[in-house]
């Protein structure tokens, strides 16, 4: 009874935790509808008189980007913005052929009359936070807008971003990101539902209340004079942006979001590349908790209320633990409840928190038909895209719980670059893609496991208790079945 008391407290305490993260959801989805009703009114510089017109640095930090160096430079040479008063810094880490026809093609630009800089270093320290901090010793710019090897902004980008940088105390403008290849495959779809949320739902709902947001380490502008009063760049962490952003904040910066600014990019198409940057922002985000609860709690400019979302959006990542925990105890929940009639009023108050699930399908609805429209049509295909969408965010669950306690533990590992992949439409293709690991991780093979762990858990149902089984978990173990195994099978695939 003693073991089963123990699995009936975790599993309680991680499905509360779930619940309490859903509620705060909720809070961002409250926030996000009400910010749609006010009118922006804060200053803007008049980019048309020169006087008001700053000079900016764009920064593009990158590493072996072979696939995508050429589209990326041609893009940025594009930009429509007054020649006199931007430079480019290429800060170019490479180690392979990319640094040569790299190198070749800046100088191509830089004789079209664009001030760009081919920036190399002799070793990786600080990674990519590392050259962003060597880039800016001699950056020119009062602002640094700061883009990945894979976005591609619009021609105006700047002029719809920088105007907003006369308010003296906002330190960054960040705009939201888009999705050139969103329809390329299942794992595309995936990725960019669940990135649409974070850049409608959640950096709208927090960023309206003044709650803290997190640069996203790419498709921003920063105050040149904001990083150096946070600290500058640090490579303590798998993700500099989000450390950046919080000791900005506590520094009283405000930061800018805008909605209405689509950066597009490439999302990653094969399951290893999407591992590897899953791996990396979940670590980064448990690496920040640690790092940065205390100073959010003991802080004295911020609010009880922006002190518990900072706290909660610190621990998004977590949740993936807690997702794992209830998944993986809900097989011995199920026998437990059927062997011990006393415990009925306990699982009747469990089943309440079914309504966790509710509250994010009525979240991300508000956050699809922003993107997609509205309509019956619009909402069936929702459903089928929220319940796909569940169904494999669990299944990366073990890969995401592995970073998560290495993050919380201290464990520090490398940081593993995101392949790109040049990647628009259906007739493109990965195959040969010289970055990708041709290793299969062990943690795949757990993955197959637990496929066959919740088909067991489907089993239960029809054997479980004295009263023709319990089919209240069926469709949980189902959709974690086929979670499983999809991540199991596509990554096995996609090593062939």
């Amino acid at each position: 009874m003693i073991f089963n008391t123990f699995i009936i407290v975790i599993y309680t305490v991680a499905i509360v935790l779930i619940f309490l993260y859903a509620l705060a959801q909720l809070n961002l989805l409250f926030n996000y509808l009400s910010a749609h009703k006010k009118k922006d009114k804060g200053p803007k510089f008049d980019l048309n008189n020169p006087d008001e017109t700053p000079f900016v640095t764009i920064q593009l930090p990158v590493y072996n980007e072979m696939y995508v160096m050429e589209r990326l430079l041609e893009n940025i040479a594009k930009i429509d913005y007054p020649k006199d008063r931007f430079e480019i810094q290429v800060l170019d880490d490479s180690t392979d052929d990319s640094l040569q026809t790299t190198a070749a093609q800046v100088e191509n630009i830089k004789a079209s009359g664009l001030a760009i800089y081919h920036v190399t270093r002799t070793d990786r320290s600080g990674y990519k936070a590392g050259a962003l901090k060597a880039g800016l010793e001699f950056a020119k710019g009062e602002y640094i807008a700061i883009f990945d090897a894979d976005f591609l902004p619009e021609p105006d980008w700047l002029k719809r971003t920088i105007p907003y940088f006369k308010d003296e105390k906002i330190g960054v403008v960040q705009t939201r990101w888009g999705h050139l290849n969103r329809n390329y495959s299942l794992l595309t779809k995936i990725q960019a539902f669940a990135l649409d949320a974070h850049f409608t739902l959640e950096q709208v709902g927090r960023n309206s209340k003044g709650h803290f947001i997190n640069f996203n380490g790419t498709a921003g502008v920063w105050r040149k004079s904001c990083i150096l009063d946070a600290g500058n760049w640090e490579g303590d962490t798998l993700t500099e942006d989000l450390d950046l952003s919080y000791r900005a904040q506590l520094k009283e910066w405000k930061f800018k979001y805008l909605e209405d600014v689509e950066t597009p990019a490439e999302l990653p198409v094969v399951i290893s590349a999407a591992r590897s940057q899953q791996f990396r922002w979940n670590k980064g985000g448990a690496e920040n908790f640690r790092k940065m609860m205390w100073r959010v709690l003991k802080s004295k400019n911020i609010s009880a209320k922006t002190k518990m979302h900072g706290i909660l959006h610190l621990l998004n990542s977590t949740m993936f633990l807690n997702i794992f925990i209830v998944a993986v105890l809900s097989i011995p929940m199920l026998y437990i409840k059927n062997e011990y009639a006393h415990l009925r009023y306990y699982f009747y108050i469990m089943s309440f928190f079914v309504v966790s699930t509710v509250i994010f399908f009525v979240c991300y609805w508000f956050m699809f038909k922003q993107i997609y429209g509205s309509g019956y049509r619009k909402f069936f295909e929702y459903i089928v895209m929220f319940f796909t969408f569940f169904s494999i965010a669990m299944g990366f669950s073990l890969h995401n719980t592995i970073a998560v306690i290495e993050g919380h533990i201290g464990k520090r590992s490398e940081f593993v670059r995101t392949p790109k992949f040049n990647i628009k439409t259906l007739k493109d293709t990965w195959k040969g893609n010289k970055y990708l690991r041709k290793k299969l991780s062990v943690n795949v093979f757990f993955e197959g496991f637990l496929m066959l762990y919740f088909a067991f858990g489907m089993y239960s149902a029809f054997i479980v208790g004295d009263q023709g089984g319990d089919f209240g978990l069926f469709p949980f173990h189902l959709m974690l079945f086929l979670g499983f195994g999809y991540v199991f099978f596509k990554s096995i695939t996609s090593k062939v």
